[in-house]
């Protein structure tokens, strides 16, 4: 008999950023190691329709799923825990909500009603969470609802997770509360009054929660863990601590031991199982004895924002953890690249990620040409590569002026440029080439000796292309067009023979980059960059 589908919200209280996406993240890891299919959204209450025109520095990267979702960078968080490839049901905006039902209403599909908050635009937002565990197929469907109990945006959201759990059955839904316990150091004591006034809050719209995750820095005295259970309701046993931890890939293994995965299956009727989290205490032990050192140079625009580079710093560290080795990530500002062998003097490897405009790229031009010169392990990603072709460019093809149609559309020798079906009619809220692509990996190249296979399927976003013209002119000049399309007719990866590990990819990989899996790009890299430093000490002379 097929069990109705279970729903988990995940809720946020007393301040932003307490990691509700870990917490979902983690649940759902831990419900998949039990041998159930989940799938994950985020609600976020922000306006814009989707996050593919907000600048990084407001809500960090834009993540991309396989069928071209341009979303929040907790569905990053999700799939790199659940690995399981999310959708366009993984992610809904305010804006997108009231787009929906705005079209709607001119295309006279509420047939001449007064259309409203309720039970209109509830009513979208219900048929978006039901919808995500019915297209793929899942047992369970993680909902986090963005921003903080109190927000005013977020109230539809909560009024409409209040009649799905109506709609679907309350032993059908469980409500997980994330808050924030202080430790006042004046007076060493752990404060849950703010724990309290959050979920009287959260009560008022008529949702009372099933657990609690109290966020903490150090171990929360039993004492206070009763008071939040009397005071919220709560069963002693259904208030969980998540401790700030070395590796946010601790968080599920703590979680475990304190028991949450089967209360979880308890409350909703789901049958207990045996976990199978082998493969995820190994992942743990590696990255508890990694003992080998590299220092990885990012170059970018955003680096004052870390998490504007998220998924990136992430695949780095899933290549640190296969190879050994404990990473360290050199953020450089490319706006202030002016003593290049300083900078780079303490870096093993350099990677030059995606971004959009002109700021700041002069100086990725200069850190992938000193790259390539002296031999430094090199990827770049999107931008990345387009950065690596114009600077191969300028320097061994003498085109002093080569660039992308995007930063200087009056260049003659124009290395990126559009495709052939694309204008400058193209509307910039939504990319050209978006989500999922296949690439045929040529033999004889670096990049198949890393993937290990013929074709690969990768995550793009991005307006801009290789321009096939010059093909035949890097190739006769050591620089290889390594992967291509299917038809052969766009350029995917370039990689410079004359090197170590100096390659270039149109693509993201970094999307499908998962801590116990880490994506080959990134093993490579992390690799090539750990034999460039052994050699480095290898070469320094010995003192005397």
């Amino acid at each position: 008999m097929n069990l109705p589908i279970k729903y988990i919200f995940v809720t946020g209280g007393v301040v932003s950023g307490l990691g509700k996406g870990i917490s979902a993240a983690s649940i759902g890891r831990l419900l998949k190691a039990r041998g159930y299919k989940v799938t994950a959204q985020k609600l976020d209450p922000y306006i814009n329709v989707d996050p593919g025109t907000m600048s990084p520095y407001q809500h960090g990267e834009v993540f991309v799923t396989d069928d071209g979702l341009e979303a929040d960078l907790d569905l990053g968080h999700y799939e790199r825990f659940i690995d399981e490839n999310l959708h366009q049901y993984s992610n809904l905006t305010t804006g997108k909500v009231y787009w929906n039902v705005l079209n709607k209403e001119r295309e006279g599909k509420y047939l001449g009603q007064t259309v409203q908050v309720i039970p209109h635009i509830t009513d979208e937002i219900k048929n978006f969470v039901m919808s995500a565990g019915k297209i793929s197929d899942a047992d369970v469907v993680i909902t986090e609802i963005g921003g903080t109990i109190g927000d005013i945006e977020s109230q539809p959201f909560l009024e409409s997770i209040r009649q799905v759990a109506y709609e679907a059955g309350r032993n059908n839904c469980l409500f997980v509360h994330v808050t924030y316990i202080p430790y006042i150091s004046g007076s060493k004591e752990f404060k849950s009054k703010p724990t309290q006034h959050s979920v009287k809050e959260l009560q008022s719209f008529g949702i009372h929660p099933d657990l609690i995750i109290a966020r903490c820095d150090e171990t929360i005295p039993e004492s206070v863990i009763e008071k939040i259970s009397l005071f919220c309701n709560v069963e002693p046993d259904s208030v969980f601590e998540n401790k700030t931890l070395d590796s946010l890939y601790e968080v599920p293994l703590m979680l475990e031991d304190q028991n949450i995965a089967p209360i979880i299956c308890e409350k909703l009727g789901l049958e207990e199982r045996q976990p199978d989290l082998e493969d995820w205490r190994k992942l743990v032990e590696r990255i508890k004895k990694a003992d080998q050192k590299v220092t990885i140079g990012l170059v970018g625009k955003y680096v004052q924002l870390h998490d504007a580079y998220l998924s990136v710093a992430e695949a780095l560290q899933h290549g640190a953890f296969e190879n050994g080795v404990d990473l360290t990530i050199k953020w450089i500002d490319s706006e202030h690249l002016d003593n290049l062998e300083e900078i780079f003097a303490d870096v093993d490897g350099i990677i030059v990620p995606g971004g959009f405009g002109g700021r700041g790229v002069e100086g990725m031009i200069s850190a992938a040409g000193y790259a390539r010169d002296h031999k430094i392990p090199y990827l770049g990603i999107c931008l990345g590569m387009q950065i690596a072709a114009i600077s191969f460019a300028r320097d061994a093809l003498g085109y002093k002026d080569a660039n992308s149609f995007e930063f200087d559309e009056s260049s003659e020798h124009t290395i990126i440029d559009f495709m052939t079906n694309q204008s400058n009619e193209i509307k910039k809220g939504g990319t050209m080439r978006l989500g999922g692509y296949p690439c045929y990996i040529h033999d004889n190249t670096k990049l198949h000796d890393l993937y290990q296979a013929d074709r690969t399927r990768e995550r793009h976003r991005h307006r801009y292309e290789f321009n096939n013209r010059y093909r035949m002119e890097f190739q006769d000049n050591g620089m290889v067009i390594a992967g291509t399309s299917p038809d052969n007719s766009l350029v995917e990866a370039i990689e410079y023979t004359d090197h170590p590990f100096y390659i270039g990819v149109q693509y993201h990989p970094e999307f499908k980059s998962r801590p116990n899996r880490a994506h080959p790009l990134f093993s490579g890299l992390i690799k090539a960059s750990l034999e460039n430093r052994k050699q480095n000490e290898n070469d320094q002379p010995e003192a005397d």
